[in-house]
């Protein structure tokens, strides 16, 4: 009896859960109807926002946003791994602590703290750097990902330590036993055996890149209407941009409240938002119970 009773409580939760997510999506949607029906799929593929022209496209932000996270994966990646590969595979576990929890506390530093220090530290510093290119100013793409680099961190380190980590100790020995040294059997058993957890750690880290909101806006400059001659040349990070996430912080978000497709715009850039974040946590989801049965 007691069992059943726990089995309803926990689908009564899922479904309490799964109907606000439908309430959230389906309230985006409805918001942002007027701007679906006047530009249709340009909202997504235009290249102009305008509201007092009545012009609405997205796809700058959606490329902004790409290009941070992407940077800042870029950076966290080799960063993370490493540290869960040194603390997972070489580490003794009673000094895990010392490598794990101060990675670990750089995820409790509020994001506005990161923003500040962005702007006193880093903008300066990334100006610098970019002078032999002509920066217009250290707000730029760049500024914006390198931050969330340090902001994402957290996430990818503690993940793929954990999925390094699932992988049997008795795998580990019978490598060993075979005559492989330890870096071959990183190489040969743990990595493979921890693909899907690891592969997991770095799509929730960009997912999580891709939300960040208060940091990315005090760095990224803010400038709309930003899209490169090439969507493949680094040269554009080097520029000020916007996100959807600054956009959405910005003050155009108290602006448009009155204006029911200016408001729909943006509150479509929201639901964009929700999706593109929703739909990689999804994908990491899948994967990290692979990650659990491989170990």
């Amino acid at each position: 009896m007691k069992g059943t009773w726990i089995r309803w409580a926990s689908y009564g939760a899922t479904a309490v859960a799964l109907v606000f997510v439908g309430a959230l999506v389906g309230s985006l949607a409805w918001e942002s109807l007027p701007v679906w029906r006047q530009e249709g799929l340009s909202y997504l593929t235009g290249k102009t926002w305008h509201y007092r022209g009545a012009l609405f496209g997205a796809l700058p932000m959606i490329y902004g946003s790409a290009v941070v996270a992407f940077i800042a994966l870029l950076l966290a990646a080799p960063l993370g791994l490493g540290a869960a590969l040194f603390s997972a595979e070489y580490v003794p576990g009673r000094w895990r602590w010392a490598v794990k929890v101060p990675i670990e506390l750089l995820a409790g530093v509020p994001s506005v703290v990161y923003g500040l220090l962005g702007l006193l530290l880093l903008r300066g510093w990334i100006y610098r750097l970019l002078e032999p290119f002509d920066p217009l100013s250290g707000d730029t793409l760049l500024t914006g990902g390198v931050l969330l680099a340090v902001m994402i961190l957290p996430t990818v380190m503690t993940l793929a330590d954990d999925a390094l980590r699932g992988v049997g100790a008795s795998q580990r020995r019978a490598a060993r036993g075979l005559g492989l040294t330890r870096a071959e059997s990183i190489w040969r058993v743990s990595l493979p055996q921890a693909a899907p957890g690891l592969a997991a750690a770095l799509l929730l880290g960009f997912g999580r890149a891709l939300g960040e909101t208060i940091a990315v806006f005090l760095v990224v400059g803010r400038q709309d209407n930003q899209w490169p001659a090439s969507v493949f040349s680094p040269r554009a990070w080097l520029e000020a941009g916007q996100t959807l996430t600054s956009k959405l912080g910005g003050s155009e978000t108290f602006l448009a409240y009155g204006d029911p497709l200016h408001w729909g715009a943006i509150v479509g850039l929201g639901l964009i938002l929700l999706i593109l974040v929703g739909g990689l946590t999804g994908v990491a989801g899948r994967w990290l119970p692979q990650a659990r049965r491989h170990a």
